[in-house]
């Protein structure tokens, strides 16, 4: 099986709802099994993502999108490190 077989049936099931695909940076992302919303911890050092559930995140205010435009959702990766 090729790498491109596998990304392609990644990215139909991110595009069914199944998968939720989280970019950690330009060069990674990751796909998700949990596909509700959440939002994640990302350990450097172990490329590790942690889910937080929603409930846990608060945000004081969203800037409206421009016109013609509406958000789809926010992703929120908190970096942390090991101490």
């Amino acid at each position: 099986m090729s790498l491109a077989t596998v990304y392609n049936t990644l990215n139909q099931f991110t595009e069914a709802g199944m998968l939720r695909q989280v970019a950690v940076d330009a060069e990674r992302s990751y796909f998700d099994t949990n596909a509700g919303s959440h939002q994640h911890f990302y350990i450097e050092e172990d490329r590790t993502l942690i889910d937080i559930p929603d409930d846990l995140i608060a945000m004081a205010s969203i800037p409206s999108p421009p016109n013609g435009t509406s958000i789809d959702r926010i992703d929120v990766v908190i970096r942390i490190k090991r101490t």
